[in-house]
């Protein structure tokens, strides 16, 4: 009795919402009617609670909340932010975390991570997969095992998502690009550039789609025509390939409005307008605001103007409170968004009083 007890107080502290009687027994195996039995015991004793509609929820737990956080551990700024502030919210919460690196290429070894973390019997898991492919697996693992989830910066079926409203993060870029162009070039451009990524396929159309339609709101419509896209792979690097074999196509004097994914696209674009010695006929906007977008918008001469800043250094305590309310079985809204802000030299560091931290 007491290993049947046992059994259906996890199944209650598991879940992410309240269950019901026959929803207990189903996950369970157990008899109904031991299951009622044992939950009158549990309930008696303070372990569980019953709501109104005959639905059941923990109210303690046995042990600290395991939650598990699998992502790229390493690579850009934002990541390890992100990383850092998760561990220093469940550090002040009083909760354990267990990080595991998953490789952006390895997908065997990301699906083993996640069977890691369910064999460590964690309340809920904290998803950060920039390859979208490798996050639904993770997903369907989490699903079959239970595991309530939140995906951070990339929507993944299944959970709850924390991160970006990219739309109208792109929507605040596209202003900004207007404005600057207005006060600059008095509102006239050649070319609109969009600088993408294909791993990260559904935010970069929410936020790139946002750029065009916030343009448009500062500057009138905008033809297709005068609309060129570039693969950047969401890297610096790539980036700067892509920008430098358009520039090179580009008559000199064109003037052009360039709005990067990320704060890395963003940097690749400035090193091939800098290289090309273009920097007068170029203006770009970056999002994240990280510590390497940061930097370059306070370089001297840097045609690198603004970047959309997503404060990833806060994002830990929001995600431990979503990690908890879910553990608590407290409704959730399907999308949770983090604030958002043009990060400009005016204003940097009124934001960040250390832009290089």
């Amino acid at each position: 009795m007491l290993d049947k007890g046992l059994t259906v107080l996890e199944a209650v502290e598991s879940a992410a919402q309240p269950l019901t009687i026959q929803e207990i027994s189903a996950h369970t195996g157990l008899q109904r009617l031991a299951v009622y039995r044992l939950l009158n015991t549990l309930q008696s004793r303070g372990y569980v609670q019953r709501s109104e509609d005959k639905r059941y929820r923990a109210s303690t737990r046995r042990r600290r909340m395991l939650v598990g956080y699998l992502a790229p551990l390493e690579g850009n700024q934002f990541r390890l932010d992100v990383a850092a502030s998760i561990e220093r919210a469940a550090a002040t919460s009083g909760l354990e975390v267990l990080l595991r690196h998953n490789d952006e290429a390895d997908t065997a070894a990301a699906l083993a991570n996640t069977r890691e973390l369910i064999a460590a019997h964690i309340d809920v898991a904290i998803l950060f997969q920039p390859v979208e492919a490798i996050g639904y697996q993770i997903a369907e693992l989490l699903s079959a095992a239970r595991v309530p989830f939140l995906t951070v910066e990339r929507p993944i079926q299944g959970g709850i998502y924390f991160g970006a409203n990219n739309y109208q993060a792109g929507k605040l870029a596209g202003q900004a690009l207007g404005h600057y162009a207005r006060e600059r070039w008095r509102g006239r451009f050649d070319r609109v550039v969009l600088v993408e990524g294909p791993q990260t396929r559904t935010s970069v159309q929410a936020r790139l789609a946002g750029v065009l339609v916030g343009l448009e709101d500062v500057l009138g419509p905008i033809p297709p025509s005068a609309v060129l896209h570039i693969e950047g792979g969401a890297h610096t690097d790539a980036s700067r390939q892509a920008m430098a074999r358009l520039i090179r196509r580009l008559p000199s004097g064109t003037r052009l409005l360039v709005a990067g994914f990320n704060d890395l696209s963003a940097i690749g674009a400035l090193e091939a307008v800098q290289a090309a010695g273009r920097a007068r006929d170029v203006i770009i906007v970056g999002h994240n605001a990280a510590r390497e977008g940061r930097a370059a918008i306070l370089r001297p001469g840097s045609c690198l103007l603004a970047s959309v800043a997503f404060f990833p250094e806060r994002y830990g305590d929001r995600l431990v409170r979503l990690a908890s309310s879910i553990v608590d079985g407290q409704p959730l809204p399907p999308a949770v968004y983090t604030d958002h802000a043009v990060i400009h030299r005016s204003n940097l560091r009124s934001f960040y009083p250390d832009p290089h931290a």
